[in-house]
């Protein structure tokens, strides 16, 4: 089971726990929400808990629990720039579907 980030993702990450002045890195993480069940979380983390399970990627530590893996196994989060805007795009082979505004999925 893993977690992924790209290179651009991982420079963002980096750049924003400099800024923060502490952190370890981010969780990623999901929570029930949205017409379609299940919505992303992210946080910055400054110390992950025993039970969680901890990936890096680009020197840069994405922190997940357990029962957030399930959904989120082989997803890699990626940082884009679409013109004027930027974010976070989440590439997570688990999707079956999403709404139609983009905020909640569901999985196989």
């Amino acid at each position: 089971m893993a977690v992924l980030l790209t290179e651009a993702a991982a420079v963002h990450v980096a750049s924003s726990l400099k800024k923060r002045g502490k952190g370890i890195g981010i969780r990623l993480g999901v929570k029930a929400s949205g017409c379609s069940g299940l919505s992303y979380k992210l946080e910055f983390v400054d110390q992950a808990a025993e039970s969680d399970q901890v990936f890096e990627a680009h020197g840069v530590k994405i922190v997940v629990d357990d029962n957030s893996l399930v959904y989120l196994d082989g997803t890699e989060l990626d940082w884009v720039k679409e013109g004027l805007n930027e974010g976070f795009k989440f590439n997570n082979p688990n999707v079956k579907d999403s709404c139609g505004c983009g905020e909640s999925f569901n999985v196989k």
